[in-house]
């Protein structure tokens, strides 16, 4: 029995925001394209997720052009962000100096994601709500083909695009190696409702123990990433609901008051990955399929959109979507941001939490220094809100 084989110019396996958002970017343009998710996203509760991303001006405008970000998500402008060192080093952005309203935009990942499905079902984007079972490739790259359970056509593609995540199965089947740092820290995400508004605010302190970030959400709440040494994780996790939220209150120095815990604490460990190969002959890997960082600087979905946003934009050109040079073109027009962010990531990170002694006082000093000099922290604010 001969399986069906559907041709299509651009397939994307992955439904998550940054291959959800590719696809509806592409279905703008003159290419045929297919999302490839065997999980689409279910409609939000009035729960809070407790995955939470904060979004830069850059990339929701962009999102905005494409319909996948309105004015009814619940999202959180922030307004201002307060960093600081373990001593004294202080750190202060104000949108007000970079002329924009908000310095980025806190959402929860689920209700994004579903506004942008919503946008790539009125756009009429095909979707394939199936797990591929394998891949076949084209030597020549020219027509890489997808291939399903029995009853499914296979997909033949010009272009098979990798958003399926960290743990990429696209990437593992095309055999691209990955090169792992493990930082030894488990990210705790939790929700919380404060007993003092926090004005739109975001706070982080880089503590011995770890880094503490607070993330505004719409009215007296606010959600946690705490990077914490592997070693700590369990104890942090097993305390009860009253005893994680004093621990946290007191790790912020109470600056929004007594706090309440309103979402279950989870945990996920930390891990700087970067793919050995970003793009081949009618294959490219976009967002944590090619590249993670800490989340330290809150730029990892950030880096991911911006991924697509560039793709999207060297597509619209027409021409064969999989031709290689096009391809290693946007590899190397990308290379630059995602490894500049995996090293300042990675330094601060070392900086503040493996050099103690003689270290400590450098590291405030400079913190502090940084935020004296206008012109270094406005190339800061400038690349961190694209």
């Amino acid at each position: 029995m001969v399986r069906a084989v559907l041709k299509r110019d651009i397939v994307i396996l992955g439904g998550g925001l940054n291959g959800a958002a590719l696809a509806l970017a592409l279905s703008h343009g003159a290419y045929e394209v297919t999302l490839v998710e065997a999980q689409p996203p279910l409609a939000p509760s009035e729960a809070w997720d407790a995955r939470i991303y904060a979004y830069s001006p850059g990339n929701v405008d962009w999102l905005r052009g494409l319909g996948g970000w309105t004015d009814t998500l619940r999202q959180q402008p922030v307004h201002a962000m307060r960093v600081h060192g373990d001593a004294e080093g202080r750190l202060t952005f104000d949108a007000l100096e970079t002329g924009l309203p908000a310095l980025a935009s806190i959402a929860e990942n689920s209700r994004v994601q579903w506004q942008i499905w919503q946008a790539l079902q009125a756009r009429g984007v095909q979707v394939v709500n199936e797990r591929p079972v394998g891949v076949a490739w084209d030597t020549r790259g020219s027509a890489h083909t997808l291939h399903f359970s029995e009853a499914v056509p296979a997909l033949q593609a010009r272009l098979l695009v990798a958003a399926d995540g960290a743990q990429s199965w696209l990437r593992q089947q095309a055999g691209i190696g990955l090169t792992v740092e493990d930082y030894h820290q488990s990210g705790i995400v939790a929700n919380f409702a404060c007993e003092r508004s926090h004005r739109g605010i975001a706070w982080q302190w880089f503590r011995r123990d770890g880094i503490l970030a607070y993330l505004p959400l719409p009215g007296r709440h606010l959600s946690i990433v705490w990077s914490t040494p592997s070693e700590a994780v369990a104890a942090r996790l097993a305390q009860s609901p009253e005893a994680l939220a004093h621990e946290v209150a007191a790790a912020g120095g109470h600056v929004l008051g007594d706090l309440r815990l309103i979402t279950a604490a989870q945990a996920f460990p930390l891990k700087r990955r970067l793919a050995h190969e970003w793009v081949r002959p009618g294959l490219v890997l976009l967002g944590d399929a090619a590249h993670t960082v800490h989340p330290l600087a809150g730029q990892g979905v950030n880096l991911g959109f911006r991924d697509s946003r560039l793709l999207a934009e060297m597509l619209a050109r027409g021409g064969d979507p999989g031709e290689i040079g096009r391809l290693q073109s946007y590899a190397l027009r990308r290379r630059e941001d995602v490894l500049g962010m995996q090293a300042v990531t990675g330094h601060l990170k070392r900086g503040f939490y493996e050099l103690g002694g003689p270290f400590g006082a450098w590291r405030n000093s400079g913190m502090t220094l940084v935020d004296t000099l206008g012109p270094l922290k406005q190339a800061l604010m400038r690349h961190a809100v694209q």
